[in-house]
C-alpha cells in the first residue's frame, strides 16, 4: 500500500529540509512505498529553493506550488487533489509530528483494516513537549465540547496528525475548510459518515524554529462553523451521506443501468 504524505509549508526555511529528510530516511528504512508532497503555500523566504535542492536527492519528493488563495486548508486541499497513494497522511512541516508515529499509523491501518487512524496527544502513552498553556486549556475545552456534541470518545479531533484511506477522503467530499478548521472537518465527516477508525497515541513537539501559522483569535469562529456544519449533517441529513447509504445508491444506479 503506497503512502502519500501531504506537508503544507509556508515560510518554513528553517525546518523544512530536516523535516523532509528525516521523514524520507525513516520511511525508506521501513521499506514503505511512499511519496512526499510538499505544498509550498506562497512562501516568501527560501523555502522554494530548499525544496528544489531536496528534490534532486529525494526521488519520492514532489514540490507543488499552491496558487492563491492561500491558507492551511487550501494547501492541504491542493495536495488532496494530486496524491497518488492508497493512504494519505497530513504531516506538519515544523516537525511537531514524528516519522515513527507515522509508521505506526500505517501499520495499524493495514493490521486493523480501518479506514482512518487518528492520533491523540492526550492518552497515557502520548508524549507532549512544550505545549503552550493557553492553547492547552483551549484545546481541551474545544475537544470536550466536540465529544459531548457528537457523542464520541475520541478526545483529540483538532489534532492535524491523521491517516486516511483514499476512499475515505473521496467519501468526505466536498471539503470546504480553507484554514486550520480542515483538521476538524475531515475526521468529523469521516465519523459522521460511518467510516471506521482507530485511535493511537502520538508524540507532539512544539516547533523550535519559525512561527506558528495557527492564529487562535482568527480561528475561533471558523472552528465553530465547521463543527456546527458537521453537526447539522449528522442530525438533519437523514444519513444521506453515510457510507452505507452511498453504497446503496451506487448499487441502485448499477441495477437501473
Amino acid at each position: 500500500m503506497k503512502l502519500s504524505i501531504i506537508i503544507p509549508a509556508h515560510n518554513e526555511e528553517e525546518c523544512i529540509e530536516s523535516t523532509v529528510s528525516q521523514l524520507s530516511k525513516h520511511l525508506k528504512s521501513e521499506s514503505i512505498p511512499h511519496e512526499i508532497l510538499v505544498i509550498n503555500d506562497s512562501s516568501t523566504d527560501n523555502t522554494s529553493e530548499i525544496l528544489e535542492n531536496l528534490s534532486q536527492s529525494i526521488n519520492e519528493l514532489r514540490c507543488i506550488r499552491n496558487a492563491p488563495p492561500n491558507g492551511f486548508g487550501y494547501a492541504v486541499r491542493c495536495g488532496l487533489n494530486q496524491f497518488k497513494g492508497e493512504a494519505v497522511a497530513i504531516y506538519m512541516a515544523d516537525a511537531s509530528d514524528t516519522p515513527q508515529d507515522l509508521v505506526r499509523f500505517y501499520r495499524a491501518m493495514i493490521a486493523q483494516k480501518v479506514d482512518c487512524v487518528f492520533g491523540s496527544r492526550w492518552e497515557k502513552e502520548s508524549k507532549v513537549v512544550d505545549y503552550p498553556l493557553f492553547k492547552l486549556v483551549l484545546n481541551r475545552m474545544v475537544n470536550r465540547f466536540i465529544q459531548c456534541l457528537f457523542g464520541i470518545r475520541y478526545n483529540d479531533v483538532t489534532n492535524a496528525f491523521k491517516l486516511y484511506s483514499k476512499d475515505t477522503l473521496r467519501g468526505v467530499e466536498p471539503i470546504i475548510s480553507p484554514h486550520f478548521n480542515l483538521t476538524v472537518e475531515l475526521p468529523l465527516k469521516a465519523i459522521v459518515r460511518g467510516y471506521s477508525y482507530a485511535v493511537l497515541p502520538n508524540t507532539w513537539v512544539n516547533r523550535k524554529t519559525g512561527e506558528s501559522k495557527l492564529k487562535v483569535k482568527e480561528m475561533g469562529s471558523r472552528y465553530l462553523f465547521i463543527i456546527l456544519y458537521c453537526f447539522i449533517e449528522k442530525w438533519l441529513s437523514r444519513g444521506d451521506y453515510r457510507l452505507n447509504a452511498t453504497v446503496e445508491h451506487a448499487k441502485k444506479a448499477v441495477s437501473i443501468k
